[in-house]
């Protein structure tokens, strides 16, 4: 098996490169987003963009949480509000509000002072997805990589907003396998979500697709296996996962 990296590697896609090349997997990195002639390969790990490139041209199937997962769930696994909305709508927000793409970076995610500091209309469809969310601070975040509706790793990846990786807590780990009980059918079998703590009480961050997630302090065999999962080929895609296929139409 052959997993693709893309041009530039972060030091977290350097670990899974390592556990990759440890399992006996073949690791092809590309010089840009073109697929040479010839080239095989069943699993990749690198951005939205590099994927939407290459995973059409050699069956790869990336999953990721619907675009409206993280405002469906209940208020009190988010503690904030939270909508999903195009892009035309939320130009109209007159208040502060923690806006960002549910699946990708177009739109930077940050804290907007209001709708009219988003990218305008010759920047991006109107259509466009956006989610709103309330402004809060988080105390202690968490990164799952999730297999099968359990925790397979993890770490903690920030404190206060601030860059901290470090181990995955005992009460981080058991938040995170109460939600996959309550939410896990809402998701792909292979995926990342970020929790952490509001005011003390527990909240999901956002959900990520694990073939774009760094793994910080994660264990990165364990990450890798969620990787392998969450983009192989197409043929090998489970029917509870077909929903969760990226769609071709998001292809660069």
């Amino acid at each position: 098996m052959t997993l693709l990296l893309p041009p530039r590697l972060t030091a977290s896609a350097r670990a899974v490169r390592a556990a990759a090349r440890q399992c006996g997997l073949r690791t092809v990195q590309l010089a840009d987003f073109t697929v040479p002639p010839g080239l095989r390969a069943r699993h990749l790990h690198a951005g939205p963009g590099f994927a939407d490139a290459v995973a059409p041209r050699l069956g790869i199937a990336p999953l990721e949480a619907p675009p409206d997962w993280l405002s469906r769930l209940p208020r009190e696994c988010t503690r904030r509000e939270i909508r999903t909305m195009p892009i035309h709508e939320a130009y109209r927000l007159r208040r502060p509000a923690f806006i960002k793409s549910p699946n990708d970076k177009g739109i930077p995610a940050r804290v907007y002072a209001d709708g009219s500091r988003l990218p305008g209309p010759d920047a991006v469809e109107p259509d466009t997805l956006v989610l709103v969310s309330d402004v809060v601070e988080f105390t202690a975040e968490y990164r799952l990589h999730l297999l099968d509706g359990r925790v397979h790793t993890g770490s903690r990846y920030a404190e206060h907003g601030r860059l901290a990786p470090g181990p995955l807590s005992p009460e981080a780990a058991a938040h995170g396998a109460g939600l996959l009980a309550g939410y896990g059918h809402t998701l792909p079998s292979a995926i990342v979500v970020d929790i952490g703590l509001v005011r003390g009480e527990w909240a999901v961050v956002e959900a990520n697709a694990a073939w774009a997630s760094g793994i910080y302090t994660a264990d990165p065999d364990r990450s890798l296996e969620v990787v392998l999962r969450a983009a192989g080929p197409r043929e090998a895609v489970a029917e509870r996962d077909r929903p969760y296929v990226r769609p071709p139409q998001q292809a660069a």
